[in-house]
């Protein structure tokens, strides 16, 4: 492979949500060649994987694969642990939904994957202004991670280290689904909740479903998610 190639592959994490939507659209339209990546890790909200597959097939990549963990073995978020209840209501802190090294171990697989592609780029959707407060979501997590990268792989001793791009992390949820629209990104593909149902419909109580309410209304645009009954 030519330098101008390799320039041009990034590995993208795709976990069928809407921010991550957007970054796959937002990498395409700046012209890589785009290889998804998500994980069955033992969320509660499986749907989601679903949702990854069915944004993957709509915007089109050069492969898409999928890693399985698990991360119940390790528990201590609501989201992998059916004993801990996924909260409905804002709380203080950091929340419950936060999974333990779940960014780290993400960015831990793309990297290796973006090593073997002769990739130099990686995407991920993380947002630092309408999120939950997880510290692996910040910028300084993201630029410690890619610092990181450029001592721990053959490709970063050798002078080609992997860029980390986090496109949406400054954007606010509404920006974030102007520019998805504007790219042509179907949100109602995706799936945001933290407590869907087998059939993927969204709570519209958890934090997460609150967020992304929040953003189509500020946004001005309708909400296509499908939500249970009563909701």
């Amino acid at each position: 492979m030519n330098e101008g190639e390799a320039q041009q592959r990034a590995v993208v994490l795709v976990s069928g949500g809407l921010d991550s939507a957007t970054a796959l659209a937002m990498a395409r339209d700046a012209g890589y060649h785009c290889y998804a990546l998500s994980f069955d890790y033992g969320q509660r909200h499986r749907s989601e994987l679903q949702a990854a597959a069915a944004v993957v097939r709509s915007q089109g990549v050069a492969e898409h694969r999928l890693i399985k963990l698990d991360l119940r073995a390790i528990g201590g978020s609501a989201l992998t642990d059916d004993a801990i209840a996924v909260p409905q209501a804002p709380g203080e802190g950091i929340p419950v939904t936060y999974v333990p090294a779940r960014n780290t171990l993400f960015l831990s697989y793309a990297l290796a994957w973006a090593e073997v592609l002769d990739a130099r780029h990686i995407f991920i959707g993380v947002n630092a202004v309408d999120y939950s407060g997880y510290p692996d979501c910040r910028p300084e997590y993201i630029a410690a991670f890619e610092a990181m990268a450029r001592l721990a792989t053959k490709a970063g001793v050798e002078g080609h280290g992997v860029r980390i791009h986090t496109p949406l992390i400054h954007l606010s949820k509404a920006q974030i689904i102007q520019q998805g629209l504007a790219l042509g990104v179907d949100y109602a593909a995706t799936i945001s909740c933290y407590a869907a149902d087998e059939e993927g419909r969204a709570c519209g109580r958890c934090d997460s479903c609150r967020l992304r309410a929040a953003g189509f209304a500020a946004a001005g645009v309708a909400d296509p998610t499908r939500y249970q009954p009563g909701t």
